[in-house]
């Protein structure tokens, strides 16, 4: 795997008013879908975005599912079995990683899982604080 996404890289796809819109939809086009992934779990995170953003950011349920199949059309999306979903929060506790950064933990082990070269994010500042086995490839489009 070439590729693995977060979750702040799919919002700012979908948005075409976001500040980092336009490189971020044409890393979501770059790869052909055996290169590049997300995780399962920022299909959830990103159906709870879209639908509970205030004002005229928000999105119905429906809108939000034809964006989410195009992410499942075009992205692998790759899931942790039990063993590995514990294992990633037990490496969260084990370095002091507290509250809802224990996602970025999880998205983190997903993106090791695919092997993907590279972690695309927006969010380099709670990636970068992780193993070093995943803050070396992190990087924004």
């Amino acid at each position: 795997m070439k590729a693995f996404l977060d979750t702040s890289i799919l919002i700012a796809t979908f948005y075409g008013d976001h500040e980092n819109h336009a490189p971020s939809k044409d890393l979501f086009l770059r790869y052909e879908k055996s290169e590049v992934c997300c995780a399962a779990h920022s299909l959830a995170e990103l159906y709870s975005v879209l639908t509970g953003m205030p004002g005229r950011h928000r999105v119905s349920p429906d809108e939000a599912l034809l964006f989410l199949g195009n992410v499942h059309e075009r992205l692998t999306i790759i899931t942790l079995n039990t063993q590995e979903y514990f294992n990633a929060i037990k490496s969260a506790a084990a370095t002091s990683i507290p509250g809802g950064a224990v996602y970025d933990v999880i998205l983190a082990h997903c993106a090791l899982k695919s092997k993907a070269a590279k972690i695309f994010t927006w969010n380099l500042k709670d990636f970068k604080r992780l193993a070093r086995e995943i803050s070396t490839r992190v990087t924004t489009p």
